[in-house]
């Protein structure tokens, strides 16, 4: 049986939430910013899950690195729609990124530490 990984799961959670917060965008024909928004935000959870699967500690660093750029970008394109005219927001999408950003970030440190 497969041990849980928090931050995989975490990932792929907020990928669907993504899906479904893009599909609100395309239903306000808001499609530029909701392809943006759906490429970012399922790319977080691909780097994290290709990470478990990395060649050494460096590779394991560097695809979180491209994760955490990833949920940058998605932030960006979130921020965009918080304060855009007629576009949807939703808080609670943008906290759980905060969340991910915060353990991608730990899990990076940690491993950098670990190296040296």
């Amino acid at each position: 049986m497969e041990r849980s990984n928090v931050i995989v799961d975490m990932t792929l959670s907020f990928a669907l939430d993504i899906i479904a917060f893009t599909d609100q965008l395309n239903e306000n024909k808001k499609f530029v910013i909701g392809q943006q928004l759906l490429k970012s935000g399922t790319a977080i959870g691909a780097n994290v899950k290709e990470a478990q699967n990395c060649e050494s500690k460096a590779d394991f660093i560097h695809k979180l690195k491209i994760a955490a750029k990833e949920a940058d970008e998605t932030e960006y394109w979130l921020i965009l729609c918080q304060h855009a005219k007629d576009y949807p927001f939703d808080k609670v999408l943008f906290d759980k990124l905060k969340e991910i950003q915060k353990i991608i970030n730990k899990i990076i440190y940690t491993s950098k530490q670990r190296i040296t």
